[in-house]
């Protein structure tokens, strides 16, 4: 056990081995978006179907499993922030060994925009999760926000995400949010092949135009949504 763990520190300890976890993590929380946006995209089908969504992920496995996934991904999320800032730590502290050429100047560059941006998306994770999961920014528990479907009583997602989106500020924030996201995703696709050995000569403009258009792609799916119900006044 000690000897493992041993093993475990160091690997923790190497930039690689930081590098490793941040691409394994990322990995886990890209597979995850498409599929959040596919279950929030059924908004435009109606009130049913979203709220028969919401009532199929907390029955399913009895309610084990949407706990489960939320404590992965709460643990990927940890284990990529701390991983990814302890890297730009260590990239400020040999700085001056990295400008000796203009390649890692840009790369440097690039890690501060990845940080930042990276900061926001986990500020706006926090509010999220307070706003539909605590859900302490209104009385989602009050019977404005229970619906009946199939003859049982349920929480209705649907208002909740009208209700939601029809505050500006919070929907400006979500789309300035949702943009940093973007911006990141299109720079850690990239970097994840990178960091796994996949990335080569050959498949490296590939891969960008794939990191470019998954980006745009999930951008513009989470900003329908907002945009649909401020400004057209869509499910209303």
């Amino acid at each position: 056990m000690n000897a493992l763990s041993c093993k475990l520190c160091s690997f923790w300890s190497s930039s690689i081995g930081k590098k490793t976890v941040v691409a394994l993590t990322g990995i886990v929380l890209l597979l995850f978006l498409p599929g959040h946006l596919i279950g929030n995209l059924l908004f435009f089908l109606g009130p049913d179907s979203i709220n028969a969504y919401g009532i199929f992920l907390h029955e399913l496995g009895h309610g084990a499993v949407i706990w489960i996934a939320r404590f992965t991904l709460l643990a990927c999320l940890i284990a990529h922030v701390v991983a990814t800032i302890q890297l730009v730590r260590q990239n400020k502290a040999a700085r001056e060994t990295q400008y000796a050429c203009k390649a890692t100047v840009t790369a440097t560059r690039s890690s501060r925009l990845m940080i930042w941006s990276g900061l926001t998306i986990l500020f706006f994770i926090i509010f999220h999760i307070l706003h539909y999961t605590v859900r302490i920014a209104y009385d989602f528990d009050g019977p404005a926000f229970q619906t009946m479907l199939d003859g049982h009583q349920t929480l209705n997602i649907h208002q909740m995400m009208l209700v939601g989106f029809s505050n500006g500020p919070v929907t400006i924030f979500y789309i300035i949010a949702i943009t940093c996201l973007c911006s990141h995703l299109s720079h850690g696709v990239s970097s994840v092949f990178q960091t796994l050995g996949l990335r080569t000569e050959k498949s490296a403009s590939a891969i960008t135009a794939f990191g470019n258009l998954y980006a745009f792609a999930i951008w513009a799916g989470f900003l329908s949504m907002p945009i649909a119900i401020l400004f057209f006044g869509v499910g209303k």
